[in-house]
């Protein structure tokens, strides 16, 4: 029974996906030595051996006084693409190393001034990751596949793909669950422990101060 809320919403996302717009955003021009504290950064999460295509287009054009440069790198240090002067529509296409949260890092300079106040870049940003990075037009002419059939595809691989992100989700909650509880487990026998040493350290005193006053003749 659990399976039909499960597929209901799978397909619900798979149907609202290719609704969804790319990412619109200014960021303004700094002299070259504050770029590094104005770097603007998109963050998403990728499985390992995942692929994923980044396509930007930015405004402006080379030699308007302004320098937009782009960094891909991942949380495990790997660095994908590292672009300079990014102008017009670009497209960048990386596999990923391992299981991990991937930025697409901007930075903008002014290398001039062209008498422009406040200058910026506008930027569009589209990140494809798996079933959605591939280029279906491509597969569909390469195969011969009818209209129907390649849609039909990438729906049976995006669901693939999000029925294996939920069982990676379900394996590290019960990795999680097991954690919680082998320490809890350990925090009851250490409590257990700590109350066992403190009892018997109040009984040998006791012993001890009896002995104590009895050599002394006091009781």
């Amino acid at each position: 029974m659990d399976r039909l809320p499960r597929l209901l919403s799978c397909l619900f996302l798979v149907l609202i996906a290719p609704l969804a717009s790319a990412l619109k955003f200014d960021i303004h021009a700094v002299q070259p030595h504050d770029a590094d504290k104005h770097e603007r950064c998109i963050r998403n999460f990728v499985a390992k051996d995942q692929l994923v295509v980044v396509t930007a287009i930015v405004s402006g054009e080379r030699g308007d006084g302004q320098t937009l440069n782009m960094h891909i790198r991942d949380a495990m240090g790997n660095d994908y693409h590292r672009p300079k002067d990014v102008y017009g529509e670009n497209r960048y296409a990386f596999t990923s190393h391992s299981d991990s949260a991937f930025d697409v890092c901007f930075t903008n300079t002014i290398v001039k001034y062209g008498g422009k106040l406040n200058p910026h870049r506008h930027v569009e940003l589209d990140i494809d990751i798996g079933a959605d990075a591939k280029d279906w037009s491509a597969i569909q002419a390469g195969e011969k596949l009818k209209p129907v059939e390649a849609e039909l595809r990438r729906i049976e691989e995006v669901v693939g793909e999000i029925v294996s992100e939920m069982d990676y989700l379900r394996g590290r909650e019960q990795k999680l669950r097991d954690t919680n509880e082998s320490t809890n487990e350990r925090v009851k026998w250490f409590a257990f422990g700590t109350m066992g040493m403190l009892v018997g350290l109040g009984a040998w005193q006791v012993v001890y101060l009896r002995a104590y006053f009895r050599s002394k003749h006091l009781i």
